[in-house]
């Protein structure tokens, strides 16, 4: 029974237009927000103030990346990566500051690492085994459709042997990770290509080093031709059923590849193509659709010339598919504001478009705003050609060829598909009466429906029968931030679009839990009471759970920052100064802005924004009125902050990076009105870069000495001061040129450097004279955060979720 716009601002306590923009800005129908919980309804009006947390993130990483100019390297990824397994030398000492290095110990799969009869430390995968991360793309062995591969945004190219009951990654050398595509040949199954670099982010944020190809399903290689700014973000890779043709839609346009060595590549588009696929039936045909300039082309012959499709106004992102019965038909996904549907009958020369109702006649917008972002369409049954799947933020089913959708799927319920879709794929025996099995992956991982036909099949929302998730080891979570508490072992993590996550060693890896919802970012873990836990949402907005993190929030008055959810109005408000931070309710904060729990106060908290916040009384009772109280205590400088640390033993001393790269510092901290000095611009040996301040970490024992790490790909990303900024040495001569993200000193043998960047973990036994890369456990993945549980080292991933070790035996 359809829900009218009043009904449901009723039912809700919202306003009518807060109906609209929910249904517009979700992708969804007024009886899936009918059937919402009132958090997750709370949840979903807060994220109208952030209506493109998709860019927000490419922005965020991008800024990490770029060098003093702004600008970033062609195969900057893959020259770091090269420079990081040179040092990988067979000489190599079996371990380095405790944890496993050289060449003895590197390994195709996960698992443990084996030990060569040397009794070593070992990294432990914590998780998590049960949420996912972005999946863009699946392939199926056709003949053992068990055997399954997967590709994530962050964490690369992962397997299964058994239909996702258990995921193990291809290769933890892989020389890029972030992957966006995968193709198998027709022809030979050993034989697959995946291609790197996301496009469907707007910034590009997220680059890749070209195409990667297996011959035998297990060693993957990069396509020389292949690594150069052309193929910095490909976005889909198509193979002719001969296996002889290779198409690639990039960001710079349509590369085809004829030779078998696939050593010469012909540009044979020039616009940036989000898609391209080959006729099922016959590869004379194929199709293709831009990546945001809302067109669509068609060729004739294999993919060597192409013409202009025939359309409407389109605009954005077009993903297309053919339709198994009739490769005739060509069904277009476009972007425009909310998404539409177009059909071809002439093998993608015209299209025609479709009318796009709900059951209840009203307009589907099931792209919701951000169709460049989850865009994917499916029209693989072999008996019904007007079958037909499309997904944005949910999954949608049409049974008339797009002329009216049903949702299948509700992105709130862990019930059901994860949020964001990206791929569908068939059972390799789909046969629409028999096996109506077909595969899913989104933002959470991998997704299977075991009958189409009866998945997301209930009368009203939310949409779980019928949905399995497949999760299972595919430890590809992208975490930015993490801490711990050493009494109790449990351990929290902002997760990008997975929310503020627990891992509770009782429970183990495959039993992480949401505590918050949305995008995660930096966390602390109160020492001294292992029920208090903080965690924040985007710009600063940071929240605080008193219960051991066994519970999600469901009042909406978690958040400490100031904001909370007046149901007076019925919408999202924040306090008054001072129980606010400014710097949060105007969003003058990074994308995911660091604050810091004082290592010598639990009470007191310090937070980024333009300014430096602080509060006192950080587990003061929270109301809708009162709260902790905030005060700016560092002067706006003109640029965000992006690294702030206080020295264990002396609140007083402080230091805050920027996103510019300046660096300041206080020895009166905890003063009304502290006094900050700019540190490290002039002097004999001055600190030198521009660019993102990525980490500040003050030694354990000497205030006076302390770490400063920088993001671009570039030289001098990490540097040391023993006298408290007066004088600068640059310890990364030995590392590679890659981003520095984070930087830990062992509690007890000091001399011991641990430094965590965006191709994997390098330590050092003379405090950062030489550097050895570790080779198992997080591998070449970003490390973005690293801490100390006693002396057992987290290390957090953005893409391989997180691991420790423990170094407490080091002599």
């Amino acid at each position: 029974m359809s829900i009218s716009d009043e009904q449901l601002a009723q039912s809700k306590n919202i306003s009518v237009e807060q109906v609209h923009l929910l249904c517009e800005a979700r992708g969804t129908t007024n009886e899936t927000l009918e059937a919402l919980p009132e958090a997750a309804v709370r949840r979903a009006l807060l994220r109208l103030d952030y209506p493109d947390l998709p860019t927000a993130r490419g922005l965020f990483r991008l800024k990490q990346e770029q060098s003093d100019d702004g600008t970033v390297q062609p195969n900057a990824l893959g020259t770091a990566y090269e420079q990081g397994q040179a040092l990988l030398t067979g000489d190599a000492p079996p371990s380095t500051a405790g944890i496993p290095t050289g060449s003895n110990g590197q390994r195709p799969r996960g698992g443990p690492a084996p030990t060569a009869g040397v009794q070593l430390a070992q990294w432990v995968w914590l998780g998590p085994g049960n949420i996912g991360g972005r999946t863009r793309g699946i392939v199926i062995h056709p003949v053992q459709p068990d055997r399954m591969w997967a590709v994530s945004a962050g964490g690369g190219v992962w397997h299964t042997e058994d239909g996702g009951a258990q995921w193990d990654p291809v290769d933890d050398f892989l020389e890029n990770l972030a992957c966006a595509c995968i193709a198998m040949d027709p022809s030979d199954m050993s034989t697959m290509y995946v291609g790197t670099g996301e496009a469907f982010h707007n910034l590009d944020a997220i680059r890749g080093n070209g195409i990667f190809r297996t011959t035998d399903a297990v060693t993957w290689k990069p396509i020389a031709a292949t690594q150069t700014p052309d193929f910095q973000f490909v976005s889909r890779i198509a193979v002719s059923q001969s296996g002889k043709v290779v198409l690639a839609a990039t960001s710079t346009g349509l590369f085809r590849s004829a030779d078998p060595a696939r050593a010469t590549w012909t540009k044979v588009l020039n616009n940036p193509l989000g898609d391209v696929r080959f006729d099922p039936q016959d590869s004379s045909k194929a199709v293709a659709g831009a990546l945001r300039d809302g067109a669509a082309w068609f060729s004739r012959d294999g993919g060597l010339t192409w013409h202009l499709a025939v359309n409407g106004p389109w605009s954005g992102r077009v993903e297309l598919a053919y339709a198994e019965m009739d490769p005739d038909i060509v069904y277009a996904s476009v972007q425009m504001t909310t998404g539409q549907i177009w059909r071809s009958q002439d093998g993608g020369a015209t299209y025609q478009s479709r009318t796009i109702l709900t059951p209840g006649g009203l307009p589907a917008d099931y792209l919701g705003e951000q169709g460049w972002y989850d865009n994917t369409i499916w029209a693989g049954d072999p008996t019904d050609a007007d079958l037909v799947l499309v997904g944005g933020i949910n999954l949608w089913r049409s049974t008339d060829g797009g002329d009216h959708l049903s949702e299948i799927s509700t992105w709130s319920d862990p019930g059901s598909a994860h949020a964001d879709q990206h791929a569908i794929v068939s059972h390799p025996s789909y046969d629409g009466v028999t096996n109506r099995t077909v595969f899913f992956g989104n933002d959470g991982g991998v997704f299977k429906a075991e009958d189409l036909a009866d998945v997301g099949s209930e009368p009203q929302p939310p949409f779980v029968n019928g949905w399995t998730e497949l999760v299972n080891n595919y430890g590809v979570t992208q975490f930015y931030s993490g801490a711990g508490h050493v009494g109790s072992g449990r351990i929290i993590g902002g997760a990008q679009d997975n929310g503020s996550l627990i891992f509770d060693p009782a429970l183990g890896t495959e039993d992480w839990r949401t505590f918050f919802g949305g995008d995660g970012g930096w966390c602390a873990s109160d020492p001294t009471d292992p029920d208090v836990f903080y965690g924040e949402y985007v710009f600063l907005n940071i929240h605080r759970n008193t219960d051991g993190a066994t519970t999600d929030d469901t009042q909406g008055d978690r958040y400490i920052s100031g904001q909370f959810f007046n149901f007076a109005t019925g919408d999202w408000d924040w306090k008054q100064v001072p129980f606010r931070i400014t710097d949060a309710k105007n969003e003058k904060a990074l994308f995911i802005a660091p604050f810091v729990l004082d290592p010598n106060n639990e009470n007191r908290i310090l937070a980024g924004g333009l300014s430096l916040w602080q509060t006192n009384n950080a587990k003061q009772p929270n109301t809708f009125t009162t709260g902790p109280t905030w005060k700016a205590i560092k002067p706006n400088a003109g640029t965000k902050i992006s690294a702030i640390a206080v020295a264990r033993g002396d609140s007083g001393v402080v230091w805050v990076g920027h996103e510019d790269g300046i660096v300041f510092r206080t020895t009166n901290g905890t003063a009304t009105t502290p006094t900050w000095a700019r540190v490290g611009a002039t002097g004999p040996n001055p600190l030198t870069p521009r660019r993102f301040c990525t980490c500040i970490t003050v030694h354990p024992t000497d205030p006076d000495t302390v770490y400063v790490a920088f993001g671009g790909y570039e030289s001098g990303n990490l540097w040391v001061t023993t006298d408290g900024g007066a004088q600068w040495t640059n310890l990364a001569t030995a590392l590679p040129l890659a981003p520095i993200r984070a930087v830990a000193v062992h509690p007890r043998r000091t001399e011991l450097l641990y430094c965590g960047t965006e191709v994997g973990l390098f330590a050092s036994e003379n405090a950062g004279a030489s550097w050895s890369p570790t080779n198992e456990g997080p591998a070449n993945c970003s490390v973005d955060d690293l801490f100390w549980m006693g002396e057992t080292l987290v290390c957090v991933t953005h893409g391989r979720g997180m691991y420790r070790i423990d170094l407490s035996a080091v002599p």
